[in-house]
């Protein structure tokens, strides 16, 4: 019990100590011996972490100090903290950790890790190890998460920049890409998860993508920054390296099986399916409605997904179970022409392919709604905008 409580109390010592040790350690001048790198992390597991992270070390061997600072910190506890996240008001800081901890996360989650040694002047390490510290305990440690604008990658780049005194650090490759196309590829194969994201956000992420804003693209334009004439990039090392996670072939998780789904609704062709099928288009219309007026996330803002997640399927489904017919009638011409907008915007957009079947499936159900009869594509379209008069 005594060497139990002995324990304890060295531990609550060295808890209530380490803040103030790395306070301290800001007025410690570095040696020409120091080094500064930027830290890429690869992929991990949850949707949190499936991009990536950025952090930046600094060691000293001289000092002993050997320590790397991220702004990707967040607290599950925060009070209402999936509310705030969704409206864009989530307060995420920069924290530190000794490099030892920190490589034992990523070598736990089994993600490979990635360093590149900046051509820093001393004076120029000692001025961002000030900063960082500094910043470290104050209130500038918090920030704002925004999804592409103010991120783990995005305040490194601030960061950096800010102490070479310029915009050396700027996208390269493809600036004609659009974020939404540059986000595609880092699901890897989980086909919900990429549906759910491209559905969710909006006009934004459809622009070209020239700003830095993943973890890769940063690795990316520092291999090739050139800062007074010399590569920024000294030299480029493998800290950790997995083999990328090939994930298994699931029967539900692909474009085919959700395709699947859709195929039998269109067999089907029975009245109370298609309400059902219209009434969760509906709510997670609401639900798009609901994040992009309430969320302060740009990227969640005019979001055109809206038009085949029509919210006025709640008056049509609701037309339809009271059989009046006009109502039904006028509700699916307005669904019909927003459908016929959505597929004019969503013709040059990489996530069409996606939502294909929802968009067949919406189609043939309005006009089966409608008309109250089978048949086929072409022929329920001239019941339905027949001239004369509507639907009896």
């Amino acid at each position: 019990m005594k060497s139990l409580k002995m324990t304890v109390l060295l531990t609550l010592v060295v808890l209530l100590a380490y803040p103030n040790a790395v306070k301290s350690q800001s007025s410690i001048p570095l040696s020409d011996s120091s080094t500064v790198s930027l830290i890429t992390c690869g992929s991990g597991a949850e949707t949190y972490s499936l991009f990536g992270h950025t952090a930046i070390r600094i060691k000293d061997p001289a000092s002993a100090i050997d320590e790397v600072y991220n702004y990707g910190t967040f607290d599950f506890s925060t009070p209402n903290f999936y509310l705030k996240f969704v409206k864009g008001d989530l307060k995420y800081l920069e924290t530190s950790a000794p490099y030892l901890d920190f490589m034992q996360e990523y070598l736990y989650e089994s993600r490979s890790v990635y360093e590149q040694v900046l051509n820093l002047s001393t004076p120029q390490k000692q001025e961002l190890f000030r900063a960082l510290n500094a910043a470290l305990h104050s209130e500038d440690r918090f920030y704002i998460y925004k999804f592409i604008d103010k991120n783990c990658t995005t305040m490194v780049v601030n960061v950096l920049n800010k102490s070479l005194g310029g915009e050396v650090l700027v996208k390269t490759g493809d600036t004609a890409e659009t974020y939404r196309a540059i986000l595609n590829p880092y699901f890897n194969g989980d086909f919900y998860e990429q549906l759910g994201i491209s559905i969710i956000f909006g006009a934004k992420v459809d622009r070209p993508g020239t700003q830095i804003f993943l973890p890769s693209e940063l690795q990316a334009a520092v291999k090739t920054a050139q800062y007074k004439g010399q590569p920024l990039c000294l030299e480029n090392r493998t800290l950790l390296e997995f083999p990328a996670v090939v994930v298994p072939f699931s029967w539900w998780n692909n474009f085919y099986a959700f395709s699947l789904i859709f195929l039998v609704l269109i067999l089907v062709h029975k009245k109370a399916v298609y309400r059902v099928f219209f009434l969760l288009l509906a709510a997670f219309g609401l639900f798009l409605s609901f994040a992009g007026l309430y969320s302060l996330h740009q990227e969640l803002q005019y979001n055109y997904n809206i038009l085949l997640f029509n919210p006025l399927l709640l008056a049509l489904v609701y037309c339809d179970i009271r059989n009046f017919k006009r109502g039904v009638y006028w509700s699916s011409r307005i669904a019909l022409a927003s459908l016929a907008i959505y597929l004019l915007i969503m013709i040059n957009k990489v996530h069409l392919l996606m939502v294909l079947p929802l968009i067949v499936a919406s189609i043939l159900g309005l006009l089966q709604t409608a008309t109250g009869q089978e048949g086929s594509l072409l022929n329920l379209f001239r019941k339905l905008f027949r001239k004369g008069e509507p639907l009896k």
